[in-house]
């Protein structure tokens, strides 16, 4: 194709993005920033052809502005998204994590208070496990948990990776139920968060008194601080969409609920990447038996005291700017 021809087939297109990359802030863009890549890819693959098949060089010149200035403008939009995701990891989410504390603290309440009893009543009234946990659910954790189990928290068949995908699928289906259960005035969410705290209890009591506790605490010991604070964040999620329903105020409760959404959703994605390192660590970490006990106790009382570090004081100093 002759340059006057290649021209005519793309100028339209070259000058859209050339405006594009022009308009101000406030304008309306001739196309969706969604398309930006897509269009910036055209354009590079018209300036191969443009350089390869030697068209006149303001062509050539033009269009390798054109993709100079793309570049700038595609890279510096991802840098600033990467800006954001930090500042929301380092400054918006433990601040909201401690601006939402009422919720925050119920929804521990709900969720620690049936772990703590449950653990301290089966010490002395161990046959009550049976009332809470089927036979062959007691004979797994046996299994999973007896101290000659070179895999703790494990079955023969099961892999490392298998896990990670399981406890993935698992950490989401239970941080989902806690949220949405808000939905239904907050009762959902406090089901879900007595009901986990009342399983956990059980088995974390149950194994305890017949003798499985070291077993036990080194597994859950390494990924408990991000998964149980996570469940926690997840219920004081859905606990704010349930005092939207209940108590929606001088708004209607549509008004209400989209109002909610918006702490109640960021603080949900907090709890989603604290659900995911928290699958990671059960999946490669808390199996290892080859790990002496006081390390694997050791590292998840610091992992502890980091979390809770973390979402006590970060973020502070970019609150108080």
């Amino acid at each position: 194709m002759k340059q006057a021809p290649f021209e005519a087939a793309h100028g339209a297109e070259w000058q859209a993005f050339e405006r594009f990359l022009d308009a101000p802030g406030g304008a309306a863009p001739p196309f969706a920033p969604v398309e930006m890549p897509r269009r910036y890819r055209r354009l590079c693959h018209h300036l191969a052809l443009a350089t390869d098949r030697q068209y006149g060089p303001e062509l050539i010149d033009r269009l390798n502005l054109l993709a100079l200035r793309g570049h700038r403008a595609l890279y510096a939009n991802r840098r600033r998204q990467s800006l954001r995701m930090v500042d929301f990891l380092l400054v918006a989410f433990p601040s909201l994590v401690r601006a939402e504390w009422r919720v925050v603290t119920v929804a521990a309440l709900l969720f620690y208070g049936p772990i703590a009893a449950l653990i301290a009543a089966l010490q002395v009234y161990p046959e009550f496990v049976h009332y809470l946990l089927h036979p062959s659910q007691i004979a797994g954790f046996h299994d999973m948990y007896d101290p000659a189990n070179p895999r703790l928290g494990m079955r023969e068949a099961d892999t490392n990776l298998a896990m990670f995908g399981f406890y993935i699928w698992n950490n989401v289906r239970i941080g989902f139920q806690t949220f949405a259960g808000g939905l239904f005035a907050g009762l959902g969410t406090a089901w879900y968060l007595a009901g986990n705290g009342l399983m956990i209890g059980a088995v974390a009591g149950y194994l305890t008194q017949i003798g499985y506790g070291d077993t036990f605490w080194s597994f859950v010991s390494g990924h408990s601080a991000l998964e149980l604070t996570a469940i926690v964040i997840s219920g004081a999620a859905g606990l704010r969409l349930g005092l939207a329903v209940i108590a929606p105020g001088n708004r209607s409760r549509k008004a209400a609920l989209v109002a909610a959404a918006r702490p109640a959703v960021r603080l949900m994605y907090g709890a989603a990447l604290m659900f995911a390192l928290a699958a990671f660590v059960e999946a490669f970490w808390s199996p290892l038996t080859a790990v002496p006990y006081a390390v694997k106790i050791g590292a998840g009382m610091a992992a502890w005291g980091v979390l809770l570090g973390y979402l006590a004081l970060s973020g502070r100093a970019g609150a108080a700017r």
